[in-house]
C-alpha cells in the first residue's frame, strides 16, 4: 500500500502544512518565484533522512524516498512525529477526512462512526490552495455536514481563490435544510459533485440498512431541496443482499421521482470496518447474479441517467458493460490477486481493495485475455 502517514522530525509547537518541493540546489535560485510560503526545499538526503528548509524553518523526513514526495502537501503533527500525506501531488485520489462523527450506522460502513473530532478545516485549506492545477479533491467522513459552517465556508473560500480546482463531497444528506440556502449559493455549484447514498426505494430497507428510522423520509425531503439549489448530485447505491433484489424497483423510482441527479453509483461493497464484520451476510455476488444489475442500470439509461458502476472488477462484469466500470479503487488501497496477472483487461481495471478476502467471493473470476 502507498503510505498515507509517514515519519517527521520537526521543532515546533503544533501541527502545521508544508509542500514539499526538491529542487537541484543549482537550480533553487532559478525558481524561488515558484516558492509559496508553505513551501520547504530539499536541503540534502542522508542516512539520517531527507531535510528540507522553508520559511516557517526545517523538517526531517525519514524512511521515503523524496522523489516519492515532491510536489505533496502535508499536515505536520511534530508532537507525533508524523505528518499526514494531504494531497500527493502525482495521485488523482486526494481526500480529507473531515471528521469521524456519524449519526447514521450502517450495515456495510467502511468508517464505523467515533465521537471524537478535531476541527481542521484550517488545515485542509491551506492543503487545497496548494493543490496541484486542475484537481478534484475528495471530502469525507464520518459525515461532513454535522459541520456545515465550517464546511460551507472551506468550499466558498478555496473555489472563490482557486477556479481551478473541484470538489466530490461524500454525505448522508441528512442535514441540509431551507437555511442553506444563503451558503449554497455562495459556492460554485458547477464544481462541487455530493455523493449521497440511497440504498432502496422501500423507505424500511434504507432506514434499517443505514440504522436510523425515518431517514429515507428525511433524505427525499433533502434531495428536491438540493435540486432546487443547482446541486449536482451523484446518487450512490452500495450493493448488498438485503437491497440486490429491490435494484430494479429502485430504478424505477431514480427515473420518475429523482430524474434530476448526475450519476447512478451502483458500488460493491468494501471489507472493512463493519463492511468486515457482516460481510458474510451481506456481501452480494455480482459476478453470478447481474442480471438484476444489469437490467436495473438499463432503465436508467434509456431514461437519460448517468450510470456507473463503481468498485466491480472488470472480469466480474459482462464485456457489454465495461465501459461503465472505471477504475474507481483510490490507488492507496487497490490491490490485484494472483489471477489478475496477465489479464489482459488489467490496466484498466480497478482491482480490489486492499483488505478484500483472499476468497474473494465471486463465483466468475479470473484472467481474460
Amino acid at each position: 500500500m502507498i503510505p498515507l502517514r509517514i515519519k517527521v522530525e520537526a521543532n515546533a509547537d503544533r501541527p502545521f502544512v508544508v509542500r514539499m518541493r526538491s529542487f537541484e540546489a543549482g537550480a533553487r535560485q532559478q525558481r524561488a518565484e515558484q516558492l509559496n510560503p508553505f513551501d520547504v526545499t530539499l536541503e540534502r538526503v542522508s542516512s539520517e533522512g531527507a531535510d528540507y528548509v522553508g520559511e516557517g524553518g526545517s523538517i526531517r523526513v525519514l524512511g521515503i524516498d523524496p522523489s516519492k514526495i515532491d510536489g505533496d502537501v502535508l499536515l505536520v503533527n511534530p508532537r507525533r512525529g508524523t505528518a499526514d500525506r494531504l494531497i500527493r501531488s502525482s495521485s488523482q485520489h486526494n481526500t480529507f477526512l473531515v471528521t469521524e462523527r456519524c449519526d447514521q450506522v450502517c450495515l456495510m460502513c467502511s468508517q464505523p462512526p467515533k465521537q471524537h473530532h478535531v476541527d481542521l478545516f484550517p488545515y485542509f485549506e491551506a492543503a487545497a490552495l496548494l493543490a496541484p492545477e486542475g484537481a478534484t479533491i475528495g471530502i469525507s467522513g464520518g459525515e461532513p455536514t454535522l459541520f456545515k459552517a465550517q464546511l460551507f465556508g472551506f468550499l466558498e473560500k478555496v473555489l472563490e481563490a482557486r477556479p481551478d480546482l473541484s470538489f466530490h463531497v461524500l454525505t448522508n444528506g441528512q442535514h441540509f435544510d431551507q437555511d442553506d440556502w444563503g451558503p449554497m449559493n455562495r459556492i460554485d455549484q458547477g464544481r462541487v459533485l455530493w455523493g449521497i447514498p440511497l440504498y432502496s426505494s422501500d423507505p424500511a430497507v434504507h432506514d434499517e440498512i443505514v440504522g436510523k428510522t425515518g431517514a429515507h423520509t428525511q433524505l427525499m425531503e433533502n434531495l428536491a431541496l438540493l435540486c432546487r439549489l443547482g446541486a449536482s448530485i451523484e446518487l450512490r447505491t452500495v450493493l448488498m443482499r438485503p437491497n440486490a433484489y429491490g435494484l430494479p424497483q429502485l430504478a424505477r423510482f431514480i427515473a420518475t421521482a429523482l430524474p434530476f441527479i448526475r450519476i447512478w453509483a451502483l458500488m460493491q461493497m468494501e471489507n472493512i470496518g463493519f463492511g468486515r464484520m457482516n460481510w458474510k451476510i451481506l456481501f452480494y455476488d455480482s459476478s453470478d447474479g447481474f442480471d438484476v444489475v444489469g437490467q436495473s442500470i438499463d432503465f436508467v439509461r434509456t431514461r437519460g441517467i448517468n450510470a456507473r458502476l463503481y468498485n466491480f472488477p472488470l472480469c466480474t462484469v459482462p464485456e457489454p458493460y465495461h465501459h461503465l466500470a472505471p477504475a474507481t479503487i483510490s490507488d492507496w488501497k487497490r490491490a490485484y490477486r494472483e489471477e489478475c496477472y496477465g489479464c489482459a483487461l488489467k490496466p484498466q481495471c480497478g482491482g480490489f481493495f486492499e483488505w478484500h478476502p483472499r476468497n474473494h467471493g465471486y463465483s466468475k473470476f479470473g484472467a481474460l485475455q
